[in-house]
């Protein structure tokens, strides 16, 4: 099976998972409040559905167009604009009909249920599997180092010891996690000549990076040689081959691969000569790497134990622990990151289905999948409840305003605030994806 279909499977099983738990989330409350479903649907099904079946008073469904789901709830005004029934006079078993705190609980029930789900996720995740970390010695030749962190001291080879004076035993946390959404105060490294030295960063040391570019800042370095090479891209058509060793870069020496990418990304010009040893011999090829500074290639390490990992195993009261403690801090993690998506450079990396597909891995793997499904569990809560008409926050927006005024806003401001809710998730859909695709046209 090709990777293509392996990351899609992937991403239509884990959203179709938690699509239909979320729409459980409003369809459990509706039920409980005696508040009728007219539809239950995963996918959207525009003039058609693949699957439909009527039970008591709900239709549940599969439609053709895996963009979400939805719960048609009677008396709403939803996706689905259906300004008819909302013309007649309120009736018992309607959404309108029903006290403002229960309306509140159906519209909460879908982002609940993600965090809920998220949280489960990473008990179960932690109990059957534990975690892999690994600590300042176990990266054998240090970390490659950004410019960016160059210019406050940090040296190539450099080995993580503390962050803000806490000794770092286990790195189970990526430090780049902690340089961009965390606060970082002062970081201890061992250099590669043995000198232990404490340095003091900046509290916008994250925006630093990220409009540099310098992503990922701090990244494991490794021998390596040429794996294969990408047909059409530079390196493909400037005659590298797999297995050729790339041993400098305009002249600089290339011991790891992150001196290759260090090199790509700081030249001057656009063209760039590498030394590469094929069968013994030494010659030079001439390169203009694509817009992403990249040649294409993927390399293979020639020292498979640059990088320790060991294992803990968790109780499960720790796993309890762990699993609200995790979901906590990826919570957290993905707020921090709206303060780069708001910015022109952030929002030209936005990413639609295909940017979320990539995320998964090309050979199925049940402990990714199911951390890539609670962390999209999270991403879909948390975006869920921004106060956009047409999404949850919305609702619940208008809601809240109606609990604290005492005043319901009109039938007809919520029509004309759900249009232009959806046109707004539309564009947003739109510009993601239009990402994607340029992205995959021009690199």
């Amino acid at each position: 099976m090709s990777v293509f279909l392996i990351k899609g499977a992937q991403l239509l099983l884990s959203l179709s998972i938690l699509v239909v738990l979320h729409e459980l989330g409003h369809f459990i409350p509706a039920k409980i409040f005696k508040t009728r479903v007219e539809k239950f649907y995963l996918f959207f099904d525009v003039k058609f559905s693949l699957f439909k079946k009527k039970i008591g008073e709900t239709v549940y469904g599969i439609g053709w167009l895996p963009l979400g789901g939805y719960v048609k709830i009677a008396g709403m005004i939803d996706e689905s604009m259906d300004t008819e029934q909302m013309e007649k006079e309120p009736q018992p078993w309607e959404f309108r009909s029903k006290p403002a705190w229960q309306r509140l609980i159906i519209m909460l029930g879908g982002v609940t249920v993600n965090f809920i789900l998220a949280i489960v996720l990473f008990i179960i995740m932690l109990a059957v599997w534990g975690t892999n970390y690994n600590t300042k010695d176990s990266v054998k030749y240090g970390y490659g180092v950004s410019k960016t962190l160059e210019g406050y001291g940090f040296q190539q080879g450099d080995k993580i010891i503390s962050i803000n004076d806490e000794l770092i035993e286990d790195l189970t946390i990526p430090i780049n996690k902690y340089l961009m959404f965390r606060e970082v105060g002062n970081v201890k490294v061992e250099h590669s000549n043995g000198d232990i030295e404490t340095i003091k960063l900046p509290e916008d040391i994250g925006t630093q990076l990220f409009e540099a570019g310098d992503l990922p800042a701090l990244e494991p370095r490794f021998p390596f040689k040429v794996d294969s090479v990408v047909p059409d891209l530079p390196g493909a058509k400037a005659g590298l081959l797999a297995n050729d060793k790339i041993v400098a870069i305009n002249g600089k020496p290339v011991n790891y691969f992150f001196d290759l990418a260090y090199g790509l990304k700081n030249r001057d010009g656009e063209k760039i000569n590498l030394q590469v040893e094929r069968d013994n011999n030494n010659f030079e090829i001439e390169i203009i790497p694509n817009e992403e500074n990249k040649i294409g290639f993927q390399p293979m390490p020639t020292d498979l134990d640059y990088i320790e990992f060991n294992n803990k195993d968790y109780s499960l009261s720790e796993s309890v622990s762990g699993g609200f403690s995790q979901a906590y801090w990826e919570v957290k993690d993905y707020l921090a990151q709206f303060k780069y998506i708001f910015t022109k450079k952030g929002a030209s990396q936005i990413g639609g289905f295909a940017a979320i597909g990539q995320m998964f891995p090309p050979v199925w793997n049940w402990q990714a999948f199911w951390y890539l499904t609670a962390f999209l569990s999270i991403m879909l809560g948390v975006l869920n409840l921004l106060p956009i008409p047409a999404l949850d926050g919305g609702h619940v927006t208008f809601l809240l305003y109606e609990m604290v005024s005492g005043r319901k806003p009109g039938d007809k401001f919520m029509e004309y605030a759900q249009m232009v809710g959806f046109f707004i998730l539309i564009a947003l859909v739109l510009f993601a994806n239009g990402n994607d695709i340029y992205k995959a046209i021009f690199g």
